[in-house]
């Protein structure tokens, strides 16, 4: 009976122990990212991810692996961007993963669709497709509250405007990394399709 009280008491100061560690590095990665955020990446993604403009993603509640993929994808070349290449130059792999974290855990911005008749038809093709023409789901990927995963973006209360032009460099193979996959999602896309999901998704 007491190996077995000593046994529990051991594994509660463990994981005690193991608690403290995480919250440490928890704040570790908050403050690293932060201090990173606010030497460069609020000035077009906002301090906390909310972007104002369409140009630029909002990076709120992305998904944490999703960003430090990117950002890894960015400083290695296989994604484009004449903007990113810089900004990605100096980071490290922990830089990455603790911008992700921090970016996850700020809370989402919802607005409503400008649009709602638009909105309404990029509701359908979201959750169904067309199957007139083969455009699949894209609630089968993005999930049905468009949360993505760990490998795919969140497209919940994205920008409008940012979410159509993505769709449209992977038609075009313009977008570098991730277009085999999305290419032949989007290849027989038409352009409305394209603008009426990315309404859709912005008042998600």
């Amino acid at each position: 009976m007491r190996t077995q009280h000593t046994f529990r008491a051991l594994t509660a100061l463990a994981l005690l122990a193991l608690a403290g560690a995480c919250a440490a590095q928890n704040s570790d990665d908050e403050a690293r990212a932060k201090k990173i955020i606010g030497a460069s990446c609020f000035l077009c993604h906002g301090a906390e991810g909310e972007s104002a403009s369409a140009v630029f993603p909002r990076l709120a509640a992305q998904n944490a692996d999703y960003i430090a993929k990117q950002l890894e994808n960015f400083k290695n070349g296989q994604r484009k961007s004449t903007a990113m290449e810089p900004m990605v130059a100096n980071l490290s792999p922990e830089d990455m993963v603790a911008l992700g974290k921090f970016f996850a855990s700020r809370p989402a911005h919802q607005r409503k669709a400008r649009d709602q008749d638009l909105a309404t038809v990029g509701n359908y093709i979201y959750h169904k497709g067309n199957k007139f023409s083969g455009v699949p789901a894209c609630a089968s990927c993005h999930g049905q509250e468009a949360a993505g995963s760990a490998t795919l973006p969140r497209l919940a209360g994205q920008h409008s405007a940012y979410v159509e032009d993505q769709l449209q460099q992977f038609h075009k193979r313009a977008r570098t990394n991730d277009n085999a996959v999305m290419h032949a999602v989007v290849e027989k896309m038409t352009p409305l399709e394209m603008a009426a999901v990315a309404e859709y998704l912005s008042g998600k």
